[in-house]
């Protein structure tokens, strides 16, 4: 990290989170974020068919309206994953509600899909150049179709998106989990995967699915065989926890969903289930305590094609990004590897 953006990020860690992350958006925006060279060529990888310079992505809820992905993809990300979207603009619940647990490197959020909507979001989308950027798509809070919601992000964004993720396991939406169960699962995939098959071939992009790693006994394997079926390329393992397992700081009781680094061992447990009973037939992207290349290495291991990271950026910085990418590419060559793909679950 530079001298000025490491000053800088510790002078937003002296701001309520949400005014700090307004005003990063705002630096970003101005070009005033890092920027790296060329990745070391041991890191190139593919993602469900899409070529990545490397495979440590920013996860959804950094760039939530599509507005600085560029210069996020510059500051060295392989790919940006931006949203939640939804179709109708929302303010998400009260304020405050994202809260720093300094003494846990962890953050509890309950946003509440907070977001400018489709139509904001597939305009700067539609202006994007070159690189690998996601769409998270997600439910209003009020519908009465809630996918219908994520089918209609679909199509919007058809084309426009590099590939889609289908958020269902945000804890911040009442009642959105529960499309993990599996008749609720099949029903959503079944009118996505129509709606995919009516579009453009085109536009044609991957799908994956976000889950929660508050699964119980026996959803791991239920979840991985209707998204197999479904024709998705892959699940994402996985978004934030409801669990406080182990928290210290005086705001480990805030409601909602909790991400960073006590989140590390708990969804790479789960990433690791999914990779035994899914055998290769899903991509699998890791996510959720990473702050090193140690982390994402594990994460590789487990079965994980791809990373992604956002709130250890909380503590860390923009320039967090350039130390994984180091630490990982060391740690591959080290063990002998000569690419990501060859690490890939290796045990």
């Amino acid at each position: 990290m530079s001298g000025l953006h490491a000053l800088a990020t510790r002078a937003l860690r002296g701001l309520d989170p949400e005014d700090a992350h307004s005003l990063a958006i705002r630096g970003l925006k101005a070009g005033l974020g890092p920027r790296t060279g060329a990745d070391d060529p041991i890191l190139a990888t593919t993602l469900a068919g899409l070529a990545l310079p490397n495979p440590v992505g920013l996860a959804p809820g950094f760039d939530k309206n599509a507005e600085v992905f560029g210069p996020m993809l510059k500051a060295g990300f392989g790919f940006v994953e931006c949203g939640t979207v939804t179709p109708k603009p929302q303010a998400g619940n009260p304020r405050p509600r994202l809260f720093r647990l300094t003494e846990d490197h962890a953050v509890i959020n309950r946003m509440g899909f907070n977001n400018e909507g489709l139509e904001a979001f597939a305009a700067r989308l539609a202006r994007r150049g070159a690189g690998v950027v996601g769409a998270n798509i997600g439910a209003n809070k009020d519908s009465e179709d809630r996918i219908g919601d994520y089918v209609t992000g679909l199509r919007r964004l058809w084309g426009l998106a590099s590939y889609f993720t289908i958020n269902i396991s945000s804890p911040n939406t009442p009642g959105l989990r529960a499309l993990q169960t599996k008749a609720a699962l099949e029903e959503l995939l079944g009118r996505l995967g129509a709606a995919r098959d009516a579009l453009p071939a085109s536009g044609r992009a991957p799908m994956f699915l976000k889950v929660a790693p508050d699964l119980e006994e026996g959803e791991v394997e239920s979840i991985a065989q209707v998204t197999a079926a479904s024709g998705l390329a892959g699940i994402i393992v996985s978004n934030t926890t409801l669990s406080r397992a182990g928290l210290t700081s005086p705001h480990r009781d805030e409601a909602g969903g909790m991400s960073g680094a006590p989140l590390m061992a708990l969804s790479t447990h789960v990433l690791a289930e999914f990779a035994a009973v899914s055998a290769g037939r899903l991509t699998l992207i890791g996510a959720g305590g990473i702050a090193s290349g140690a982390d994402a290495y594990a994460k590789i291991r487990a079965g994980a094609q791809a990373v992604q990271l956002y709130s250890a950026l909380v503590f860390e910085g923009p320039g967090l990004v350039t130390r994984i990418k180091r630490e990982l590419a060391e740690r591959l060559r080290a063990d002998g590897f000569r690419s990501v793909a060859e690490a890939v679950g290796a045990k």
